[in-house]
This record gives structure tokens, C-alpha cells and sequence, in this order.
């Protein structure tokens, strides 16, 4: 697979279940050692990047639960200023600015005091997702952030990320299920099939034909006239 992410876009990864996005999403965060092939940030390639300098430049939202649910959601968000703190981990002036544009873009200021064994899944997602922005990296990745979500709560999350992306020209990818909705609001897709992986525009993914062969035929088609997936 080859593809190349820019500035202020929002890029969506999708394929069927044990294709492998995860993986592909651990190899690019450092978390998992590539299997082959280079990749480069910011004209460094990843695996010279030392740990500490990478978490300046690359932030990261995993489907996991929070080890220690006594932090409030403030703790939480504040742990993403790590990497800029000194080793007593004092906060600056702009490192609470940061936090506090976090909680509040992500819509969670109300949440501030509350310990996080007091939330629901979907709330914890957008605690992660706060944290991820006080971090305030070039690039943030994301593993299925919508998981757990409502219908509303799901769009809401791919549109805030819509607006991040353009508006702070952040570098956004994430893996979904959500393929309508990506299809939608993402500027490009990745589709992982097991024969080939195709990269681009949804339009001009639609117009080659990279989604009529993403899952098995016989419950669910792709429909090129309405772009999206309808069941049979």
C-alpha cells in the first residue's frame, strides 16, 4: 500500500473486520514494528523519531479503557500536555489554554470535576479524543472513535473532526465502520481490501469502483448512484 496524508485533511480508514486496519494504525504510531516498507513524517523517517519528539508530532486514540478511573476528566485531558512539561510536570500558562480549548471544543467542560468511572463509554471517547487535542500534535490517529456512540453523537464526533481538520490543519486519520458517514465527510479514504488497497477522494474511489468488492455481496451492496451502502 502506498498513500500520502497532508495538512488539513480528514482521511477514513475502512475494510472488513481482521483486514488489518488496526495494525496499520498501531505501525504508524510506533506501537507495533512495520512489517516492510518506509514511513516517513515529516521527512524523518518513523523509526528514527525518538519517542518523546514523536509525541509532539503524532497523537493517538485507541479503543481502550482508562487504567485509572479515580482521575477526573480534567487529569485526564491535562496527561496530553506531557510531553511539553518539565520532569516536575508543572503546567504553563498555555499548556492550561491548551486544556481548556480541549474540554471545550470537544463539548465536555461540564464533565471537568467528574471522576472517569462516572462516565459512559461515549463520554469517555470524547475525554480521549480532549485529550488527543490538548496534545495539540500535527497528527492525531484515531482507532474507531465513534465506537459506543449513539447515531447523533457519532456524526457529531466525524464532524468535529471535519472542522478540526480544516480549521487547525491538523492531519486527521481514523478507522470507522461508519462507511455512509465517512463517505460523506471524509476528504480521502483508505479502503483495505485483501487484494489491493486503494487511496483517494471518495469520488474518485466511487468512479474505479473500490467499494463493490469490500464485503461479501450477498447481505449488503454498494450503490454508485447514491454513494453508500444499502442492505439487500
Amino acid at each position: 500500500m502506498n498513500f500520502e496524508l497532508t495538512k488539513g485533511k480528514l482521511i477514513g480508514l475502512i475494510g472488513a473486520n481482521g483486514i488489518g486496519k488496526s495494525t496499520l494504525l498501531r505501525t504508524l504510531n510506533k506501537s507495533q514494528k512495520s512489517l516492510s516498507g518506509n514511513i516517513i513524517i515529516n521527512n524523518q523517517q518513523l523509526n528514527t523519531i525518538p519517542t518523546l519528539t514523536l509525541a509532539t508530532q503524532l497523537s493517538v486514540v485507541l479503543t481502550e479503557t482508562i487504567s485509572d478511573t479515580n482521575l477526573t476528566v480534567l487529569e485526564i485531558v491535562t496527561l496530553g500536555r506531557q510531553p511539553y512539561t518539565n520532569w516536575i510536570g508543572s503546567l504553563t500558562q498555555e499548556d492550561k489554554e491548551k486544556v481548556s480549548y480541549a474540554l471545550k471544543v470537544v463539548n465536555i467542560e461540564n464533565l471537568a470535576a467528574k471522576k472517569c468511572f462516572e462516565l459512559s463509554d461515549g463520554q469517555l471517547q470524547k475525554v480521549m479524543l480532549a485529550r488527543a487535542l490538548a496534545q495539540d500534535t500535527d497528527i492525531i490517529i484515531l482507532d474507531e472513535p465513534t465506537t459506543h456512540l449513539d447515531l447523533y453523537h457519532k456524526v457529531y464526533i466525524l464532524k468535529l473532526l471535519q472542522r478540526l481538520a480544516k480549521e487547525t490543519q491538523k492531519t486527521i486519520l481514523f478507522s470507522t465502520h461508519e462507511i455512509n458517514v465517512a463517505l460523506s465527510l471524509c476528504d480521502e479514504l483508505i479502503v483495505m481490501k485483501k487484494e489491493h488497497t486503494h487511496f483517494g477522494t471518495p469520488k474518485d474511489l466511487v468512479e474505479i469502483n473500490a467499494f463493490d468488492s469490500l464485503f461479501p455481496n450477498d447481505l449488503v451492496e454498494f450503490n454508485s448512484s447514491t454513494n453508500s451502502f444499502s442492505i439487500k
